[in-house]
């Protein structure tokens, strides 16, 4: 299976999804990564730009991801371009990659990068303008979506359930890679915390650890 998961920025990969795109690799599935901006303009200086990409790298390497590409969209500002740039960027990476699985941000999140891409990711999987995507699933990302506002733009309410007892660990070990992303406890942010997280979605289904998705669409 080709998978790609949409992330907006350098770590939001591993915080939504990093267990589930382990998974992936031990199954033989091809996954590539997409971070669609460049993550650093707005929170650290120019010369830590470098240091991210190859930290991301490395992370999807230990997640075990075919490739990591990178958008170059600028961080934080996705909501002052026009939306067609956006959801042109998304579209050529589908074309490219033409993926089966699609895993992106749940549109509700408090950080406005999160909700465009989810709104790029369904105008770029329109079932005839992408008809080789079969599945579009939507992950939380911990200290924005729980920090977002549920009464306006929806709750996060998972209905797919991925067991990640066996690679939450390596989630934990590619998290670390982002050095000034991670945050003490009881930082949602915190190895801790994900943990602690994983757990309390894997007892909701009955097992030790789990990440939840909400479905966007899904063709059976």
């Amino acid at each position: 299976m080709r998978v790609l998961v949409v992330a907006a920025h350098p770590d939001d990969e591993i915080l939504g999804v990093g267990g589930t795109v382990r998974k992936h690799a031990l199954a033989g599935d091809e996954v590539r990564l997409l971070i669609a901006c460049e993550g650093v303009s707005m929170r650290y200086e120019d010369e830590h730009r470098q240091r991210v990409v190859g930290q991301a790298r490395e992370a999807g390497s230990i997640l075990g991801a075919a490739e990591v590409l990178f958008g170059e969209l600028p961080d934080q500002r996705l909501d002052t371009l026009p939306r067609v740039e956006v959801f042109a960027k998304i579209e050529e990476v589908g074309r490219a990659v033409r993926p089966e699985l699609i895993y992106t941000h749940f549109g509700g999140d408090v950080n406005h990068d999160h909700g465009v891409l989810f709104q790029a990711v369904q105008v770029a999987t329109r079932p005839y303008s992408a008809p080789f995507v079969r599945e579009v699933l939507a992950y939380e990302t911990p200290s924005s979506t729980e920090w977002g506002m549920p009464a306006v733009q929806g709750a996060f309410v998972p209905q797919v359930f991925v067991d990640i007892s066996a690679t939450l660990e390596d989630k934990i070990r590619a998290f670390c890679r982002y050095e000034r992303e991670v945050r003490p406890a009881p930082h949602p942010r915190s190895p801790e915390s994900l943990r602690a997280r994983a757990q309390t979605w894997g007892s909701v289904i009955g097992v030790a650890a789990a990440e939840p998705f909400m479905v966007v669409r899904a063709v059976r």
